[in-house]
């Protein structure tokens, strides 16, 4: 049997927590019926399982039971979200958009495809430290302006966006405010119940399965968010998301939620508590942290090493650790991270992020100094 080798990319995706197996597992061989049948108890089963999975993760973003559909992901989400809203900004000559260079590419490529129709994108750029300010984004918003959309916690660095301030100002506007919250869904609870009028959430990042994700789409009063489907063809989900109801996976990302909110206080303690940790250790190294670390979420770490290039550490490390450059969509272009360039960060530092990411208790047998060691022992002598 080979060396153990530490899981580090849960910003990735997450290991399927056992108890969320099982409840997928008996949603697909026992209780499998069709949550739309409605001529039978197995339909009926399945139909009570999603409204109750449908109240529990509303509520635990502050919203009502009808406000959220069950979607793929977060990207799927983004893009009911962002291209949903097409028609009614061309219907009210509102075709401005803004949104921040740092976004992953489920935001960033669907607005490119707005911008080809003729809509006007202002992407923001933060700085070193990762972070927007509400007041550079809010000196943005125009007359015209229909949306402002930004990630709630960065995939790359782990920077948290003042997401909550900024859709509480744009409340009493007509300017919409879109999170995608693929990575912070869970882990910074109180910012999703702000006002935002629209919430991208994926399973996969809290120990659910692959395939399955949420929109919220928060009512102002008794207006409903403007949204027009993007596909057609059964009526689900409001008309905004037509086909089955994948329910075992829906009842995986339900019990994977409640789990993660039982659990959320030691999570975070022992989050942190691995950071520091990580931290310590790597003071043998030289590195320098990409991202303000003072606004990020604990579990999320990202580095890069004089000296050193990422890709060839990664195959360094790799009977040790598993840790990724960026995000999973694009790890196979060898491109400079586009986040940490839009931060203006120098393109040797930019090329070279590397990204630790962790669950807490799934790496109870991880021991950072051997790692650091690893990467200490990789460095050129500093000049």
């Amino acid at each position: 049997m080979g060396a153990v080798v530490t899981y580090l990319d849960v910003a990735a995706t997450t290991r399927v927590e056992p108890r969320v197996a099982d409840v997928v597992l008996h949603w697909m061989t026992e209780d499998f019926g069709n949550a739309g049948s409605r001529t039978h108890e197995y339909g009926t089963r399945a139909k009570k399982g999603v409204q109750d999975a449908r109240s529990f993760l509303a509520a635990s973003v502050g919203a009502k039971t009808e406000e959220l559909i069950f979607t793929s992901g977060a990207t799927e989400s983004n893009n009911i979200a962002l291209l949903g809203l097409a028609a009614h900004g061309q219907k009210t000559g509102r075709r401005h958009i803004i949104t921040s260079a740092i976004e992953h590419k489920a935001v960033i490529e669907p607005l490119l495809h707005l911008q080809e129709k003729g809509f006007e994108v202002d992407f923001l750029e933060p700085g070193p430290g990762g972070r927007l300010s509400r007041e550079a984004v809010l000196d943005k918003v125009r007359g015209d302006t229909l949306l402002v959309s930004l990630m709630h916690v960065n995939n790359e660095t782990g920077v948290i966006q003042p997401v909550a301030e900024i859709a509480r100002e744009l409340r009493e506007t007509d300017t919409f405010m879109h999170v995608d919250a693929a990575q912070g869904y869970g882990k910074v609870p109180e910012d999703l119940k702000a006002p935002i009028d629209l919430i991208s959430i994926s399973g996969h990042k809290i120990g659910a399965p692959k395939g399955v994700g949420a929109l919220v789409t928060r009512r102002r009063g008794w207006n409903k968010v403007p949204l027009e489907p993007i596909m057609f063809g059964g009526g689900q989900e409001r008309k905004l998301r037509p086909g089955t109801l994948p329910v075992p996976l829906i009842m995986g990302l339900y019990e994977a939620a409640k789990i993660f909110q039982e659990g959320r206080p030691r999570w975070e303690r022992d989050a942190v508590a691995m950071r520091e940790r990580l931290l310590a250790a790597l003071g043998k190294t030289r590195f320098q942290i990409n991202g303000d670390a003072e606004h990020s979420v604990p579990h999320i770490l990202n580095v890069t090493f004089d000296g050193l290039n990422a890709e060839a550490l990664i195959v360094r490390l790799k009977g040790q650790a598993a840790v990724a450059t960026g995000s999973a969509c694009t790890s196979a272009s060898y491109t400079p991270s586009h986040v940490l360039t839009a931060m203006g960060l120098p393109p040797e530092v930019a090329a070279n992020g590397l990204r630790f990411s962790w669950f807490p208790g799934q790496v109870a047998d991880f021991n950072p100094e051997e790692l650091a060691e690893t990467i200490a022992h990789a460095q050129p002598a500093s000049s």
